[in-house]
């Protein structure tokens, strides 16, 4: 009979050992939840990446195979030209440039507008 008790608890002892460690220990419940989160956030960032990749990749394969791109920066980022062509450029006097009607500040309509 006392041989019983302290299998008892030996098995006891052992049960709480085993309970710490899934609960505290190395590997833990808790721990092994961060890591999945943080699996599951690298995933994501690492899609969005592969995202910017491929955008990347078709730039460069159009910049290397085809004269439309390469026309189409220098045109946008350098303000190149073809020979022969004129170049107009509008610009805006600010004088002139009247602020639409709207609603004040108040969020009321100007007296004016009224219907």
């Amino acid at each position: 009979m006392r041989a019983m008790r302290w299998v008892l608890l030996g098995l006891v002892l052992l049960l709480g050992w085993l309970q710490y460690r899934l609960w505290f220990g190395i590997g833990s419940a808790g721990e092994v939840a961060a890591l999945e989160a943080q699996v599951e956030h690298q995933g994501r960032e690492n899609g969005g990446l592969k995202e910017r990749n491929a955008a990347l990749a078709a730039e460069v394969r159009d910049l290397k195979e085809g004269v439309a791109a390469v026309e189409e920066r220098a045109r946008s980022e350098l303000g190149m030209i073809k020979p022969g062509e004129l170049f107009y450029r509008v610009v805006e006097d600010p004088a002139q440039r009247a602020p639409a009607p709207g609603p004040d500040a108040t969020g009321e309509a100007p007296a004016g507008d009224a219907d």
